[in-house]
C-alpha cells in the first residue's frame, strides 16, 4: 500500500483559478449581492420619504449621468495606475455614499437632492471602478481555460444578482430600507478589504510620458481600428437600450394591465436571473471555435420578451422566454469576454473596458425616457414590437461584418518548453497589437 505522505496531493482550486481570481471573484460575489439588494432599497427609500415614481427616476438617473461622463476617464487612469489600487478607491467611496444613505434613512432625515446626490457619487465610483476591475480579470486569467474562468466568474455574479434582489427586497419588507443600504455599504468596506490583496506584480509598468488625453487618443485608436470591437459596442448601445426600455418601463405596465400585477413580473425577471446562472454554466463546458459568431447569433433571442410582451403571452410562456434568453445572453457574455482576454493588449484593456462600458449604457437614459412619449405616439404593443425589430435589425447589421464571422478561439499547445499557436488555429482577426 501507497503510504499516505506519499500520495499527491489534489490542488485545491483548478491550476486558472489562482489567487487573484479567487479574490476578485469572492469580491464581485460580495458586492453584486449587497448592490442588487439596494438597489430595490434605494427606490424604497424614495417612495417612504414621500417621492413619487418620477423621484425614483430621478434618483436611477442620478447615477447614470456620473457613470456616463466619467466612464472614459476612469478607463485611462486604471491603465495608467495599478488597477486594484482604483478599485479599492471607488470601492471606498462606494462604501462611504452607502453608509451616509443608509443613515439619513434609518434616522427619518432623507431629502431628495440628498438621495440624488449620495447615488451621483456611487455612479462616479462605478465608472471607476468598472473599467479598472474587468482589465484586472482579463489580465489575470491565463491559458486555454480562460473561457471556462470567464463562465464561472460570471456564474458567481449571476448568482450573487438574483439571491442579492430576492434577499433585499425580503430585508426591505421585514427591516426597511435603510438596513438594506447599510449592509451594502459593509459589502462594499468588506469587498475592498478582500481587493486590497490582489497581486500587480505581472503587470509591466508603463513608461513615463503622455497624459490623461494623450490615454484616451490611444484607446480610441485601439477600438477604432477593431471592426469587430466598435461594431459589437454599437450593436449593444441599441440593444441595451431598447431591454432597458422594456423591461423598466413596459414590462411593468403590461404585468400591471395583462398578467395580474408585480407579482408575475418579477417571477419572470427570477427567471431570466436563473438563465443567466444556467448560461454560464453552459459556457463551463462548451466553447465555440467561432467566438463571436456563436455569440452574436445568441443575441437574436433578446427580441423575444419584448415580443412576448407585446402579444401579450401568458405568464408560464413569459417565464420560458424569460429563462433562454438569460441563457443565450451570458453565452455571449463569456464568448466576448473570452474575445477581449484574447485580441487586446494588456496595457489597454480598461481603456478598451471603458469604452465597452460607455457603449453600454450611454443610450439607456435617452431610451428610458423616449418609451413613455412612444408609448403615447405608437401605442404600447407597437412600441415593443419595434423594440424587438431594432435588437434584430442591428444584430444582423454586425452579422455582415467580416471581422465578426471570422474571429477564432486561439488554441495553445506546449512546445519545446514555448507556448505557440497550434497548428489548426486560424490566425485571430486584428492581432494583439
Amino acid at each position: 500500500m501507497t503510504p499516505a505522505a506519499a500520495l499527491p496531493r489534489r490542488p485545491r482550486r483548478p491550476a486558472w483559478a489562482g489567487r487573484n481570481y479567487t479574490l476578485l471573484t469572492a469580491s464581485a460575489f460580495v458586492t453584486n449581492l449587497g448592490g442588487n439588494g439596494a438597489f430595490i432599497a434605494a427606490a424604497f427609500a424614495v417612495l417612504e420619504a414621500g417621492g413619487d415614481a418620477g423621484d425614483v427616476g430621478l434618483v436611477a438617473a442620478s447615477r447614470t449621468l456620473p457613470l456616463v461622463l466619467f466612464l472614459l476617464i476612469g478607463g485611462a487612469i486604471a491603465d495608467r495606475v495599478p488597477r486594484h489600487r482604483v478599485m479599492v478607491a471607488a470601492n471606498a467611496l462606494n462604501c462611504l455614499s452607502q453608509a451616509v444613505f443608509a443613515v439619513l434613512v434609518l434616522t427619518g432625515g432623507a431629502q431628495l437632492w440628498q438621495m440624488m446626490l449620495l447615488t451621483a457619487l456611487g455612479g462616479v465610483g462605478q465608472a471607476f471602478f468598472s473599467p479598472a476591475a474587468e482589465g484586472m480579470l482579463l489580465s489575470t486569467v491565463r491559458g486555454e481555460q480562460a473561457s471556462r474562468a470567464f463562465a464561472v466568474f460570471r456564474m458567481a455574479m449571476q448568482g450573487a444578482a438574483v439571491g442579492g434582489a430576492a434577499l433585499g427586497g425580503a430585508m426591505v419588507a421585514a427591516t426597511g430600507p435603510g438596513w438594506v443600504l447599510a449592509a451594502d455599504a459593509v459589502a462594499f468596506a468588506v469587498a475592498g478589504s478582500l481587493r486590497a490583496f490582489l497581486d500587480v506584480s505581472h503587470v509591466p509598468r508603463r513608461a513615463p510620458g503622455g497624459g490623461i488625453l494623450s490615454d484616451l487618443r490611444e484607446g480610441w485608436r485601439e477600438f477604432a481600428g477593431r471592426p469587430w470591437l466598435w461594431a459589437v459596442v454599437v450593436q449593444f448601445s441599441i440593444a441595451n437600450a431598447v431591454v432597458a426600455a422594456a423591461d423598466a418601463v413596459y414590462g411593468p405596465l403590461v404585468a400591471r394591465d395583462e398578467l395580474g400585477g408585480a407579482g408575475p413580473w418579477g417571477l419572470a425577471l427570477g427567471f431570466f436571473g436563473a438563465g443567466t446562472v444556467a448560461g454560464a454554466l453552459l459556457m463551463t463546458r462548451w466553447k465555440p471555435r467561432r467566438l463571436l459568431l456563436a455569440g452574436t447569433l445568441c443575441v437574436f433571442p433578446l427580441a423575444l420578451p419584448s415580443a412576448a410582451l407585446a402579444v401579450p403571452v401568458p405568464v408560464g410562456v413569459l417565464c420560458a422566454v424569460m429563462f433562454l434568453t438569460g441563457v443565450m445572453l451570458e453565452v455571449f457574455g463569456v464568448s466576448w469576454m473570452t474575445a477581449l482576454h484574447q485580441e487586446i493588449p494588456e496595457d489597454k484593456l480598461s481603456r478598451i473596458a471603458a469604452y465597452d462600458w460607455f457603449g453600454s449604457v450611454a443610450l439607456v437614459p435617452v431610451a428610458t425616457a423616449l418609451a413613455g412619449p412612444a408609448e403615447t405616439a405608437f401605442g404600447r404593443t407597437t412600441a415593443l414590437w419595434g423594440c424587438a425589430v431594432l435588437i434584430v435589425v442591428v444584430t444582423a447589421a454586425v452579422l455582415c461584418v467580416p471581422d465578426v464571422r471570422r474571429l477564432r478561439r486561439r488554441t495553445k499547445e506546449v512546445t519545446s518548453g514555448a507556448r505557440k499557436d497550434s497548428a489548426d488555429a486560424e490566425s485571430p482577426v486584428g492581432g494583439l497589437g
